[in-house]
C-alpha cells in the first residue's frame, strides 16, 4: 500500500465515520433541544439493562436513536405496486449518496505532515505532506453543487415512482422548492468566490486564517455577512425543514415523496436529512467561518498581537484544528435545530415567492455591491 493510499483511506474512515456518527448524534440533540425549547424533558425511555442486575442506563435519551436504527432495520419492506419499480429501488440512493460525496472535498483541517508526529515513519513517508482532505480537488465549490444537484433528481424519482397522487405532489415541490433554492445559493456563493478568487475550498480556508483591522478575524461572514444570512437560509430550505418542510408536510401530504417508502429506504431519506444538516454546517463553517482557522493561529501554534507566542508541536496544531472544525460544525447544527423549532410552516405559495421574489433579487444585489466594490477598492483593476 502506497503512502498516500493510506492516508486517504485514513481521512475517508474518518470522514465517514464523523458524518455517520453526526447524523446519528443529530437526531438526539434535536430531541433534546426541541425538549429544553419547549420545557420538556425529552426522551428518556429507551434503556439499556445491564445483565444479571437491576440497573437501567438511560444516559439523557441517546439510546432512543439505536432504538430507532433496529427499529428500521427489522420493519417490513413495504413495496407497493410501483408505477417503476427500478425508480423507487434507486430513488433513496440518490439522495442518500451523494450527500456523503459532498464531504470529500470540504477540508476538515490543515496540512498534515505524518513524519513529524510520528518519528519513525519520516523515512517511509519520504517527507511528504497531505492536505487533511479526502479530494483535494481546484474545483472544490463546483463539485459541491454538481452533487447536491442529483439529491433534486432522487426526490423527484421517489415521488414519481410511487404510484401515490400524495407522493408526486411532494416530488414536485421538492423539485421545483430544491431549484428555486439552489439558484439562490449559488450567487450568494459567487460573492465570496469574487473576493477570494478561487473555487478551491482548501485556498478558501486558508485564506481566512488572517485578521482584518488588526482583530477581525478573516472569515468569509466578515467579508459577507448579508450573504451568510442568505446561504444559510438557502441551505435550510435546500434540507427542505421547517419552515420550509412543505415536500413532506405530514399535514397535507402525510410524508409527501417518501409516503411509499417503509423500513429501511424511508430510514435513507430521514438519515439523509440529518447527515445534510451536518454537511450544511460543514459548508458554513468552511465558507463564513474559517474552517478549522481560529484567529493569530499559525502551523506553529498561536501569535498575537505584541509579539506574545505559544508554540505547539504539529500534532497538537492538527488536534486543535480537528477539534475547532468539530466545534464550529456542532454550532450551526444546534443553531438549524434551534430554527427548525422556532418557526411555523409557509404555505407553499410564499416558499416559492419567498426564493424568488426577496431572496433571488437580495442575493443579485449582494453580488453587485460585492462586485462594484471590489472594482473601486482595487482602483478598477479587477
Amino acid at each position: 500500500m502506497t503512502q498516500s493510499l493510506a492516508v486517504s483511506l485514513v481521512f475517508i474512515v474518518y470522514a465517514m465515520g464523523m458524518l455517520i456518527t453526526f447524523g446519528t448524534l443529530l437526531t438526539w440533540v434535536e430531541r433534546k433541544q426541541a425538549a429544553v425549547m419547549s420545557d420538556r424533558i425529552g426522551a428518556n425511555r429507551a434503556y439499556v439493562r445491564i445483565p444479571f442486575t437491576q440497573i437501567k442506563l438511560v444516559w439523557w435519551g441517546l439510546f432512543h436513536g439505536v432504538a430507532d436504527g433496529l427499529k428500521m432495520l427489522l420493519k417490513e419492506n413495504f413495496k407497493p405496486r410501483t408505477y417503476d419499480a427500478l425508480a423507487y429501488a434507486v430513488a433513496p440512493w440518490v439522495v442518500f449518496t451523494p450527500v456523503l460525496l459532498v464531504f470529500a472535498v470540504i477540508p476538515f483541517g490543515g496540512t498534515l505532515d505524518p513524519g513529524r508526529i510520528v518519528p519513525s515513519l519520516a523515512a517511509w513517508f519520504g517527507g511528504r505532506t497531505y492536505p487533511m482532505q479526502i479530494a483535494a480537488l481546484d474545483a472544490g465549490l463546483l463539485v459541491v453543487f454538481a452533487f447536491g444537484g442529483l439529491t433534486i433528481i432522487g426526490t423527484m424519482l421517489a415521488g414519481w415512482s410511487s404510484a401515490n397522487k400524495f407522493s408526486l405532489l411532494g416530488g414536485l415541490r421538492a423539485g421545483s422548492q430544491m431549484i428555486s433554492y439552489e439558484l439562490v445559493m449559488g450567487l450568494t456563493v459567487l460573492g465570496l468566490i469574487l473576493i477570494f478568487a478561487t473555487v478551491d475550498l482548501g485556498a478558501i480556508v486558508r485564506q481566512q486564517s488572517g485578521t482584518v483591522l488588526g482583530f477581525l478575524p478573516a472569515w468569509g461572514i466578515v467579508f459577507q455577512p448579508f450573504g451568510a444570512v442568505l446561504f444559510m437560509t438557502a441551505a435550510i430550505a435546500e434540507n427542505k425543514r421547517i419552515p420550509f418542510d412543505l415536500p413532506e408536510a405530514e399535514s397535507e401530504l402525510i410524508a409527501g415523496y417518501y409516503t411509499e417508502y417503509t423500513s429501511m429506504k424511508m430510514g435513507l431519506f430521514m438519515f439523509a436529512e440529518f447527515i445534510e444538516i451536518a454537511i450544511i454546517g460543514a459548508l458554513f463553517t468552511t465558507l463564513f467561518l474559517g474552517g478549522y482557522n481560529l484567529p493569530y493561529m499559525n502551523d506553529s501554534g498561536f501569535a498575537f498581537p505584541g509579539g506574545t507566542t505559544v508554540a505547539m508541536s504539529h500534532g497538537a496544531v492538527v488536534a486543535t484544528q480537528l477539534v475547532v472544525f468539530l466545534v464550529k460544525v456542532m454550532l450551526v447544527c444546534s443553531f438549524q435545530i434551534l430554527v427548525r423549532w422556532s418557526l411555523p410552516r409557509f404555505r407553499y405559495d410564499q416558499v416559492l415567492g419567498f426564493a424568488w421574489k426577496f431572496m433571488l433579487p437580495l442575493a443579485l444585489a449582494n453580488l453587485t455591491v460585492t462586485a462594484v466594490l471590489l472594482w473601486w477598492l482595487t482602483g478598477g483593476a479587477t
